[in-house]
């Protein structure tokens, strides 16, 4: 589990980013200006930070400058509405890890996320659900102990729906993080796949179907 520092000004978005985080199982820490994102800095260890660029109270570069400076090893998502495109060379020049502009999906922001947190070692790699144990960095599944057999394809599908357990996903979404943007087959493969989840590992009641959407692992 990552403590994940969510610097936003509008309350609105800010909950709604801490929320969405803290259902995948991280912790997201809340600040809304950069006075208090340092203040929380000072008092807490946190993994990762999404930073707004347009704070109220300091520009949001010269505030990704500062914790460089001070709290140097800090990972930084810029998530903002400013999308000119100096604005992202600006953002990624000065040291951020990605760049994500407003609106966007939150899927997005997860897996960009996800992405950030593996670079630096701080994603969780061993899940359990009931006596069913997935190791994403050995590639392992077990249920009751034993090894179990999953196609490759069923165990890319798996592993989209454990990281992001207890977000529904749609079909459509499922096969471009499963299957990879170059799939053009029929997302009734989804549905085949996700059966054969369910039977092998026994997870009928945990991967849930969302209907005329898609399905959600819940934990």
């Amino acid at each position: 589990m990552a403590d994940i520092l969510i610097v936003e000004d509008d309350r609105r978005i800010n909950e709604l980013i801490r929320r969405t985080i803290n259902m995948t199982g991280h912790m997201g820490v809340p600040a809304f200006s950069s006075r208090e994102a340092l203040s929380v800095l000072e008092e807490k260890r946190i993994d990762l930070i999404l930073l707004d660029i347009g704070l109220p109270d300091m520009d949001g570069f010269v505030l990704m400058r500062q914790i460089a400076r001070e709290f140097n090893g800090i990972p930084v998502i810029c998530v903002t509405a400013r999308d000119e495109v100096p604005d992202r060379v600006k953002g990624l020049k000065g040291g951020a890890e990605d760049y994500i502009v407003k609106p966007f999906a939150m899927e997005e922001l997860l897996a960009r996320v996800q992405v950030v947190l593996r670079r630096f070692h701080k994603e969780q790699s061993i899940f359990h659900i009931r006596d069913v144990e997935v190791d994403l960095a050995g590639a392992d599944v077990k249920k009751g102990g034993e090894h179990t057999n999953l196609t490759k394809q069923e165990y890319e599908l798996l592993k989209v729906l454990l990281l992001n357990k207890n977000i529904a996903l749609s079909r459509e979404r499922l096969l471009e993080l499963a299957w990879g943007m170059d799939y053009y087959g029929d997302d009734r493969t989804v549905d085949v796949h996700i059966r054969r989840l369910r039977q092998k590992l026994g997870l009928e009641n945990e991967i849930k179907t969302i209907f005329r959407y898609g399905y959600r692992l819940e934990i």
